[in-house]
């Protein structure tokens, strides 16, 4: 497949394969990294697994919560907000950007995937 998303650059146009498919709610999150970097905004994308104590999904915008996930140095057990949610489905995909391979890089939306040509 082609990824159509610029989460990372590189990533936009980029060729890369599934490595696994989630049906879950994911979500954009704005959030300071516990490390002390800048604040992230509108980062793309955390799955409702990855919310500490989340409860019934999906989660409204602006609603706080904490982040239980790992894929981003200073996320895990960084307090966040909720900046928006979708229910397509959710993709980890392997990828080569530069020379680097990155294997069950999270996360990609329904939307920001194309068939190859």
């Amino acid at each position: 497949m082609t990824l159509t998303a610029d989460h990372l650059s590189g990533t936009k146009g980029a060729e890369a394969s599934i490595s696994g498919a989630f049906d879950t709610t994911a979500y954009s999150v704005s959030y300071t990294p516990t490390d002390g970097g800048e604040r992230v905004t509108d980062h793309k994308w955390v799955v409702h697994e990855e919310l500490e104590d989340p409860g019934k999904a999906p989660l409204a915008a602006g609603t706080e919560t904490g982040l239980d996930a790992d894929h981003m140095t200073g996320m895990d057990g960084a307090e966040a907000t909720i900046d928006r949610s979708t229910d397509e489905t959710v993709y980890m995909v392997d990828l080569t950007i530069d020379g680097e391979t990155m294997t069950n890089h999270k996360w990609f939306v329904e939307s920001e995937i194309q068939p190859r040509n």
